[in-house]
């Protein structure tokens, strides 16, 4: 198959038919706590983006660069938290020189990319995938992180509207918010089996 097709369904099945955050479930904290407002989902989403395609180019190259070759992937763990980590702090850097008052309301959230699932499993399942090219690395890892950002912007969407719904009192707040996520989770799982 052509290179370029497989780039482009690889790109297109990481961002909707294997969406980590509503098929696998990763990266859900600041999925639900971060999509209140549509600006601070989209400024979340970009950060996870850009924090998600560097740690996820750069882990490859060092697992299969050194690691694998060294025969050390028992320390691919520590390796890529740190490689996530480091990531973070650019963005963190970035922000609050440029966009403090976004920067602001981030919060706990910003740092807290660091411990997301969705970022350190990304790395894990582009080793696990068997992925052997770094331009195909670069692209799953840049997929997932649009799909996070829409994902986060689908909910952020969704939740502006649900605000000015008559929701039932007893369903309002996190209730009627995990129920928005599982049925959008639903509608993402209609697309599974369309690509591999």
């Amino acid at each position: 198959m052509d290179t370029f097709l497989v780039l482009i369904l690889s790109f297109i099945s990481i961002v909707v038919v294997n969406n980590l955050v509503l098929t696998k479930f990763l990266g859900i904290c600041p999925f639900l706590g971060v999509s209140g407002r549509i600006d601070m989902a989209f400024g979340m989403g970009m950060a996870v983006t850009f924090v998600v395609t560097l740690s996820g180019t750069i882990t490859w190259m060092i697992d299969h660069w050194v690691l694998m070759e060294w025969g050390l992937e028992v320390t691919r763990y520590v390796c890529f938290i740190l490689v996530i980590a480091g990531a973070v702090q650019l963005v963190e850097m970035y922000l609050r020189k440029f966009f403090p008052t976004l920067y602001e309301s981030f919060g706990i959230f910003l740092p807290l990319i660091t411990t997301n699932c969705a970022i350190l499993g990304l790395c894990l399942f582009i080793n696990l995938w068997e992925i052997n090219s770094l331009v195909e690395a670069v692209v799953l890892s840049f997929g997932a992180g649009v799909g996070f950002t829409l994902a986060i912007c689908i909910m952020a969407g969704i939740r502006e509207n649900l605000e000015l719904s008559d929701v039932p009192a007893a369903l309002r707040g996190a209730p009627i918010t995990l129920i928005t996520a599982g049925i959008l989770t639903l509608a993402f799982m209609g697309f599974a089996g369309m690509i591999k």
